[in-house]
């Protein structure tokens, strides 16, 4: 009796050390995965474009998948891209029977994904992806201060706009001769274009600001699959036995006679003429 209930609890001592060890290396997964540059800081005018690119293990590579993307949309966010894939590293074929064979396949499964979160967010989906982590190859996060470059964006938008406005004015007023009205308007469509240029790279600079992008590099180690399949009869399998043979060249030989009889047939004019010639050829001679 006493050693059943020593058995127990070693058994529960070991689940109990199996269960912090995941804790654990859960933890620490977490704690490599993190870093300052994925928080955003509260109360700062500073904008960052916050990127992070990831490689690492899964056991799973289906299951962390769904995972990550059901996260993805938890917190706000969206997948732009996934490439879930099956490699196939080698492949044996081995005959057990007659009927049979047994394929053994070895491959590794991979999936690289794109996904996009607010940016307040990314520090929290980046902890809830390394619960996935079985093994991290790397982890790259960039924080890049756009500040600076949006606030120049801005300045330029207001002097194209007032140069816009000083040579529509100019036109109304001055522009009197064809040529150089032409001029001013295509000076004027330039403008114009060049600060649409800087309101779209504002826009597409805010966007980045306002959604951060993570790319995931996700694999698993190699997984041996092994199927039995059915062999495919050769054409001798299904040959006539001898006696079978025999009997179809006997009628093969019987239907060639036939064929020769009836074409000796076909000649029997030729036959008529032929015996009536050599009878009139007799005839002629003992005359």
């Amino acid at each position: 009796m006493s050693s059943v209930v020593a058995c127990k609890q070693a058994e529960n001592e070991n689940a109990t050390e199996a269960a912090y060890d995941q804790q654990s290396a859960s933890a620490d997964s977490t704690s490599v995965i993190s870093s300052s540059a994925a928080v955003e800081p509260k109360n700062s005018n500073r904008k960052f474009v916050r990127t992070a690119d990831i490689k690492f293990k899964v056991k799973n590579v289906a299951k962390s998948t769904t995972i990550i993307e059901d996260a993805t949309t938890k917190f706000g966010g969206f997948v732009t891209y996934t490439n879930l894939q099956s490699h196939i590293n080698e492949e044996d074929k081995t005959k057990v029977s007659p009927d049979s064979t047994l394929v053994t396949t070895k491959y590794t499964v991979d999936n690289n994904i794109t996904i996009r979160v607010p940016n307040t967010q990314l520090d929290t989906v980046v902890k809830s992806i390394a619960k996935q982590i079985d093994f991290l190859n790397f982890r790259v996060i960039k924080a890049d201060d756009v500040t600076l470059q949006m606030l120049s964006n801005k300045m330029a938008q207001k002097r194209s706009t007032a140069t816009e406005k000083r040579i529509a004015t100019a036109i109304d007023e001055k522009g009197k001769k064809l040529n150089q009205v032409i001029d001013a308007e295509e000076n004027l469509d330039t403008k114009k274009e060049q600060n649409d240029a800087k309101t779209i790279e504002n826009l597409s600079l805010q966007d980045q600001v306002n959604f951060s992008t993570l790319t995931l590099q996700i694999y698993q180690d190699q997984t041996v699959k092994q199927e039995m399949v059915a062999n495919e009869k050769s054409t001798n399998a299904y040959r006539p036995n001898i006696g079978l043979q025999i009997w179809d060249s006997l009628k093969t030989g019987w239907f060639i006679l036939e064929n020769i009889i009836s074409f000796v047939v076909v000649l029997w004019p030729f036959a008529l003429m032929a015996f009536l010639g050599y009878l009139g050829y007799k005839k002629y001679l003992k005359r």
